[in-house]
């Protein structure tokens, strides 16, 4: 009995484990999204300031 319980624990942790390191790839992958997103918004603001509007 006890053999399956540390079985048991054994396989609980290391699923924890693997959703541990699927959380840490998420986030890390929304703040590259974010900065990308920061970066496009700032350079379409710069490409607005700089071309100059069409004459109607």
């Amino acid at each position: 009995m006890n053999l399956l319980r540390a079985l048991l624990l054994a396989i609980s942790v290391s699923m924890l484990g693997a959703c541990a390191v699927v959380a840490v790839a998420d986030a890390a992958v929304t703040v590259a999204a974010t900065g990308v997103k920061v970066v496009a918004k700032t350079v379409g603001a710069v490409v607005d300031v700089v071309t100059p509007e069409p004459k109607k």
